[in-house]
């Protein structure tokens, strides 16, 4: 297992190597709750190469709630003994306030050394000049141990930006109880097709009480139609960043959303919409649906609020289509500054974060499931019940991921509040799919360029 320790003093550096393959709920990376300060988050990086020994001050940034800027904190102070010429100054922010201060910080020529990313912004900053290629740090960051459909997420017009601090995936979360009390089996998740999904939804709102359906409505999101699109051969974004699909696999799409509404599988329009605005009030974490398009990251505290132990499922699909369309999703990216005035020492950062197994033992799932797979397997006993079985379940599906998702365009973060608007038009009725599609191109279309 090459797993780093942060005692250890002899260094292992093995090539970066990257080879060309090809939200609408809540997501691990969009951590939330009060904002901490620090007077020093402001300040630029000392003089000194650390070369000869000289001390280094670098900025890390990030975003979340006061639990990760504890937790990243203790992260540092091993990072420090480890590396006492290197002083790592925190700059963080909640979600909300960090990318006008990123975007600040980066037009005024003083972003921070190490950047926290998320795919819908990385390309903003990787095309303007605002990222280092972290592929001229293959000495120092260490890859080795990384998925190469995660590693190369954050790659894109020839350079990588980002490497992605953890995974997830996205995935049909199910409640066993719910097909007992509707007297049908569960899905046999590595055969079924969407044609499945949809009587099998139907067939469990037949057999439960009133208020209990079969299936939440997945009209909403941009993930789960980008996996439906991979599956018919299509992508949601083509590599250079333009729209990559039929608008006649949009309109199906939510054409069988309208069918399963229709047929009862899913609940009517309004109570669909008031739930997708509230995930607390989702039908999984309310313990009313059989099943619901989820991210893995969000099985515990599904469970925790349905009282139910919940299984995760394969989406419909993947064994029907012209390819698998299910990927790992980076939860966030690290990347460096162009403006870093010590960007060796901020690959030093890097790489203590993603494969230094003390630093992964405090950080657990917060930023995703740790990337690198053997950081993952010695943080087993570590991770809560619902983490091991994600875990397992991005185990069992690594075999059939063949790539991940091309980097959004530039505008993409308008994309889900688009296609969210479109779907709950479609469910009232207000236009039918094929318009809906027609709109959503066009719309989309103005925001990316």
């Amino acid at each position: 297992m090459t797993v780093r320790h942060h005692r250890t003093t002899a260094r292992r550096r093995l090539p970066l190597t990257i080879t060309a393959l090809a939200c609408a709920t809540a997501l691990v990376a969009c951590g939330s709750g009060d904002a901490g300060t620090d007077a020093a988050g402001t300040a630029g990086p000392a003089e000194g190469s650390g070369a000869d020994g000289e001390q280094v001050q670098i900025r890390f940034s990030w975003w979340g709630n006061d639990n990760r800027h504890e937790t990243t904190q203790q992260v540092i102070d091993l990072f420090e003994a480890e590396y006492p010429h290197i002083d790592v100054v925190p700059d963080y922010t909640d979600w909300g306030g960090y990318w006008d201060k990123l975007a600040t910080t980066v037009a005024a020529g003083d972003a921070p050394d190490v950047i926290t990313q998320e795919e819908r912004y990385l390309r903003e900053y990787g095309v303007r000049g605002a990222l280092v290629d972290l592929n001229e740090h293959a000495g120092t960051i260490d890859l080795d141990q990384i998925d190469p459909s995660v590693a190369q997420a954050g790659e894109f017009e020839g350079a990588l930006y980002g490497i992605p601090t953890g995974i997830l995936s996205a995935a049909i979360v199910a409640d066993p109880q719910v097909f007992a009390d509707a007297g049908v089996e569960m899905p046999d998740d590595t055969t079924w097709s969407w044609e499945d999904y949809v009587e099998i939804a139907n067939a469990v709102t037949a057999g439960t009480d009133d208020g209990v359906f079969g299936a939440q409505d997945y009209g909403f999101t941009e993930v789960g139609f980008a996996i439906y699109a991979r599956q018919q051969g299509e992508e949601l974004y083509a590599e250079d960043g333009s729209l990559g699909f039929r608008p006649e696999t949009l309109e199906a799409w939510w054409q069988m959303a309208v069918d399963m509404r229709e047929a009862g599988g899913n609940p009517p329009a309004a109570e669909t919409v008031e739930m997708n605005a509230d995930t607390t009030q989702s039908l999984m974490a309310t313990g009313r649906g059989g099943m619901g398009l989820w991210w893995t990251s969000q099985l515990g505290p599904t469970e925790d609020a349905s009282g139910n132990e919940l299984e995760l499922l394969r989406l419909p699909g993947e064994s029907v289509g012209e390819r698998t369309g299910m990927y790992f999703k980076p939860s966030m990216y690290y990347s460096i500054a162009s403006t870093s005035a010590h960007p060796e020492e901020a690959a030093l950062l890097v790489d203590f974060l993603l494969n230094d197994v003390e630093a992964g033992r405090l950080i657990l799932s917060d930023r995703g499931l740790p990337a690198n797979t053997d950081v993952r397997a010695a943080l087993e006993g570590d991770f809560t019940d619902a983490d091991r079985r994600s875990a397992a379940f991005l185990e069992d599906v690594a075999p059939e991921i063949l790539d991940s998702l091309n980097t959004p365009p530039i505008g993409a973060g308008e994309v889900a509040g688009i296609m969210a608007r479109m779907n709950e038009q479609v469910l009232f009725d207000q236009v039918t799919p094929a318009q809906a599609a027609e709109q959503f191109i066009a719309e989309v279309g103005a925001v990316i360029g």
